[in-house]
């Protein structure tokens, strides 16, 4: 373990077993959100918290989750960066998320299980930054893209395999044993292998980071673009916990998916997504970096005009073909953000500058899926439309921040971070 702490980036032969971890991490978290969302049709469990019919409440299960996830990501994060480092941190974030998992089924009250959600979120909230710490530790500039992309694929991976994974467990043990089995998974699996693939911070990192919690916070909100990069965050993530949220009931509801057949109809486009993320990974080690943002205005102008065939389709085939066209154009612009940040961040600020970020992000996107699901009292679809606005804001955000960097000249000094 020591010759990884002293190896360069670029030059650990085995960084890329922790890449492989997190993205482990990542998918196994995803399917723990994706949990609740299946759970919105399930009518026992419903009916066991008093939310039969209740969009509002229905929804304010993932907002609330969102909320705590996204206060961590800020404030947690910086005393993650510069007292645990990644590796302990994501073994306290880890052991933490699979304790309360495992709570939930206990939860007497609807009030106790809304309580649960803020600090599920609040344990998982620091993951993103963790993950993009290790990236920026182990790899060159150059090569932040790829690592970016192939850990961020635990998002579309998790969704792909969450949603049947869910749908199984709920018809084969019920919805309490969907949380017990998923705490199993974290504890069991995901512990293991932060301790055994992921490498403590190397030493150099270590030092930058004794500044303080405080310091580290106020260092990150020096990140260049700071304000665009909020913007695009927060569409972007807008965009993902709206269709996560009320996928399974759109296509149950509006579509007349039946329970069984939406698992596997939910899970495709986030197969679609895994590709498209890691094409997005390339594209941002291959374009030129001041044209990287053009991938979200690429991205988000096609995704857009997707979710607008959608909500038009009036078959089956149509339905899935412009599901997976909408989550290919979100895939690619998975890998950008946190490339970016990389670039952009103060010298040893990656993580507490990709918590700020995430973090608001996350806390201004909470309120999709409540917002959504007010809109769906009295029409299914037109929640949905919302999701159009986010990726048209994308869109405009990504055509800014190129157009910014276009017109000034990018000075990049030898650690690659721009300045």
């Amino acid at each position: 373990m020591g010759s990884l702490e002293r190896s360069e980036p670029g030059h650990n032969p085995r960084r890329w077993w922790g890449v492989l971890a997190l993205l482990f991490i990542v998918t196994i978290a995803y399917v723990d959100r994706v949990n609740i969302s299946v759970l919105l049709v399930d009518k026992e469990f419903l009916q066991a918290f008093g939310l039969v019919g209740d969009r509002v409440g229905q929804g304010a299960l993932m907002t609330l989750f969102l909320l705590g996830y996204g206060a961590a990501a800020m404030f947690l994060t910086p005393f993650y960066e510069s007292v645990l480092g990644y590796r302990r941190g994501l073994m306290v974030s880890l052991f933490v998320w699979a304790l309360l998992t495992a709570l939930a089924p206990m939860a007497g009250s609807l009030f106790a299980l809304l309580v649960l959600r803020v600090l599920l979120g609040a344990s998982e909230g620091p993951l993103f930054s963790l993950k993009t710490m290790f990236v920026h530790d182990n790899f060159s500039a150059q090569q932040w893209g790829k690592p970016n992309a192939v850990s961020s694929m635990g998002v579309s991976l998790g969704l792909a395999v969450g949603f049947p994974l869910v749908s199984y467990l709920l018809r084969s043990g019920g919805w309490a044993e969907s949380f017990h089995v998923l705490a199993a998974i974290n504890l069991l699996l995901g512990l293991p292998l932060v301790y055994w693939l992921i490498p403590a911070p190397r030493a150099a990192a270590t030092h930058r980071a004794k500044a303080g919690a405080l310091q580290a916070f106020r260092e990150g909100l020096q990140t260049r673009h700071l304000g665009m990069l909020l913007v695009i965050e927060v569409c972007t993530l807008a965009y993902l916990w709206g269709s996560s949220a009320w996928l399974p009931a759109y296509l149950v509801d509006d579509k007349g998916f039946s329970v069984s057949t939406m698992g596997w109809a939910s899970s495709l486009p986030f197969i679609v997504g895994l590709a498209a993320n890691f094409l997005g990974g390339v594209l941002a080690d291959v374009f030129p970096k001041r044209l990287t943002p053009l991938i979200f205005t690429l991205g988000g102008v096609l995704c857009a005009l997707s979710v607008l065939f959608l909500i038009g389709s009036r078959s089956t085939p149509a339905t899935m073909t412009f599901l997976l066209l909408a989550s290919a154009c979100w895939g690619i612009q998975g890998a950008s953000i946190p490339t970016l940040v990389q670039r952009f961040a103060p010298a040893g600020r990656v993580g507490s500058a990709y918590g700020i970020v995430n973090g608001v992000g996350n806390l201004v996107a909470a309120f999709m899926p409540t917002a959504m699901g007010s809109l769906m009292k009295t029409h299914v679809a037109g929640g949905f439309a919302l999701l159009v606005v986010s990726q048209v804001g994308v869109a405009l955000g990504g055509a800014w921040l190129s157009w910014k960097q276009s017109a000034s000249v990018l000075v990049e000094p030898a650690d690659g971070v721009a300045r």
